[in-house]
């Protein structure tokens, strides 16, 4: 379902689509180059009615329902309103929620920010690098928290975790958009955005791509950087503590040098990010003195790649879901239930699944995708994606990214719009555009931007041939799949080094990035190989603690956030005084707050113990 990001609830959960998709090899863990040369630094400050943590919006402003307004933005403004949609896309902020009560804070952070494009080697384009200071920043006490935007996000996209955590504890914040990001790209008017995220046609832009044949409508990094930048999380995410240290040593040249062994170092993000996290502790080096990885995207040897399980799920979950009772909405089921049915009955009619009608025809859907690991409380959770089609988007998003296609180039013939208010594609207004920098979750469709497949604007009459090209793409052979699955072998995962304390968290219900699919293999191979890890499994738990704003959701799921609160607090308490214990295995079974407010109790969380 193509809804306009503006007019409805997606423009509250389409910036944390957490990505996916890998496979796995036994390539040696990239050595990073020692120093990097970053361009375009800037420095801004940050205090008075501004601060690091909530742009001053505080926390009434970071719930508006409405964003930051302006029309042709100042800097100020594109950064207060990214800092705006990149809380609301990733944290739970209702009343009762539990932010900024029983975990996390809102406290105003005064400081200054210094960013600046980085350059993995032999990369075409740059990705962004952002590091916060605090005031309240002790270079006797010197600590850094490095974290990797969630999903495909913006530079901002990790705030509400690394960012919320780390300034509270009077440490520097290091970001990275690892390649991906808000910087979309006008093809028709040849327009970008600038370091400091306003747009405009020329200068030293964030993104220009390469144009490949039918290079109109919308351009944007994470599919037509032509870069493959899942290959690559590991270093982005080192490259930003590189960047930080930097960055420390500017802001106290009185103190410098700032070095990982001077400096203590806590690796941190969500879903992409936390993919990135585990890319990053493989790494030659001692950049981290420990990480914490939540809901990971993370491929490991010898088991399929994400790609194959978002491939068939776009393919068969609409139909599959009919075989499961008291989905969560939105969306509404009555609403979905027509789509589902004809989904079953093309699939039955190529011989995709099985049945005379369309329960057993549902029924085999399901079976297939419980044969690929997934779970029946993961396929419940993922309702949600199939109901707005995030399926679709990902997929031909990540196929353009493994396969380094320019825009236009896609090897399914999928390309990207701006849209009108009636979902059609067109041309972008300015007011439109101006917008995607702070809002855009990095994978369109949404924010004024849609997906097109063979020049029509989605949901396709006919979605199948798009859909089964993508998964051919990992099933069959031909020059393209070929160079789709080269570039997903090159995202897969290595062992971390040796002794790295390592807290893994995953949601045992999550549906986009199944725990079945990642964590419980990425931790049993990282332990063969002699890694220091804890492992939390949290029932109950989904990847969107965004969607707790629904009673629905609130009612079956409780955030995964506070876990990774908890984890940092534990890890860090290790690293102040190595006698209080690092975290340890926990099968977590917290209750869900309905409609009262979220208590302590309710979380479950693991206390720290010695074995």
């Amino acid at each position: 379902m193509n809804i306009p990001c503006r007019a409805s609830l997606l423009c509250a959960v389409l910036p944390i689509l957490h990505g996916c998709i890998p496979v796995a090899n036994a390539a040696t863990a990239p050595v990073p180059a020692a120093a990097p040369v970053f361009e375009q630094w800037r420095e801004t400050s940050h205090r008075g009615s501004d601060d690091l943590m909530t742009a001053g919006l505080g926390l009434e402003g970071l719930r508006a329902s409405a964003p930051p307004a302006f029309a042709k933005p100042t800097a100020e403004q594109a950064r207060r309103r990214a800092i705006w949609s990149s809380w609301r896309g990733i944290a739970d902020l209702t009343p009762g929620g539990g932010f900024g009560e029983i975990y996390g804070t809102f406290q105003p952070a005064p400081g200054r920010e210094f960013s600046a494009y980085g350059r993995i080697p032999g990369a075409r384009q740059p990705h962004r690098v952002l590091v916060q200071i605090p005031d309240n920043f002790d270079p006797a006490r010197r600590c850094l928290v490095a974290t990797a935007s969630s999903g495909s996000r913006g530079i901002y996209g990790a705030i509400s975790v690394a960012g919320s955590w780390g300034l509270a504890h009077g440490c520097a914040v290091a970001y990275t958009d690892k390649g991906a990001g808000s910087d979309y790209y006008d093809l028709d008017a040849g327009i970008g955005f600038q370091a400091d995220g306003t747009p405009a046609a020329d200068g030293t832009l964030a993104f220009v791509p390469a144009k490949g044949s039918a290079a109109h409508g919308v351009a944007f990094k994470h599919a037509h950087s032509g870069d493959n930048p899942e290959a690559d999380w590991g270093l982005h995410l080192v490259q930003a503590v590189q960047f930080g240290l930097q960055a420390l040593d500017r802001a106290f040249p009185q103190s410098a040098p700032f070095t990982p062994a001077n400096t203590r170092t806590l690796g941190v993000g969500v879903s992409n990010g936390g993919g990135a996290v585990l890319r990053a502790a493989e790494i030659e080096g001692d950049w981290f003195d420990a990480m914490v990885a939540g809901e990971p995207n993370v491929s490991v040897a010898g088991a399929p790649p994400l790609y194959d399980f978002v491939t068939q799920a776009a393919l068969l979950m609409p139909c599959a879901l009919l075989a499961i009772d008291d989905l969560p909405q939105p969306p509404a089921q009555a609403q979905t239930r027509p789509a589902g049915i004809q989904r079953c009955a093309v699939l039955a009619s190529i011989g995709q699944v099985q049945g005379a009608d369309t329960e057993a025809q549902a029924r085999s859907a399901w079976q297939q995708l419980a044969n690929a690991g997934l779970s029946e409380p993961a396929l419940r959770a993922a309702a949600f994606s199939t109901g707005f089609d995030l399926w679709q988007a990902i997929a031909a998003t990540y196929a353009s990214a493994y396969g380094g296609y320019a825009a236009g180039n896609h090897p399914c013939g999928y390309t990207f719009a701006a849209a009108g208010p009636d979902g059609r594609p067109g041309i972008a207004t300015p007011e439109v555009r101006a917008a995607w920098w702070s809002d855009a979750s990095g994978i369109p469709p949404g924010n004024g931007v849609t997906l097109l497949y063979d020049d029509h604007a989605l949901p396709a009459a006919d979605p199948l041939p798009g859909l089964s090209c993508l998964r051919s793409l990992w099933t069959h052979d031909g020059a393209g799949a070929e160079r789709v699955r080269a570039g997903i072998a090159r995202a897969a995962a290595n062992p971390p080094r040796p002794g790295l304390p390592i807290v893994v968290i995953h949601g045992i219900d999550d549906g986009l990035v199944p725990i079945s699919l990642t964590s419980d293999r990425y931790v049993p191979q990282a332990r063969a190989a002699g890694a220091r890890i804890a492992y939390w499994r949290v029932a109950n738990a989904q990847h969107f603690d965004s969607l707790l704003a629904f009673p629905d959701y609130r009612k079956r799921y409780v955030p995964l956030l506070p876990y990774l609160f908890a984890a940092m607090d534990q890890v860090w308490n290790h690293l102040e005084d190595p006698a209080q214990p690092l975290p340890q295995d926990a099968l977590i079974t917290p209750t869900p707050r309905a409609e009262a407010p979220l208590q302590p109790a309710q979380l479950s969380l693991p206390a720290a113990s010695r074995r």
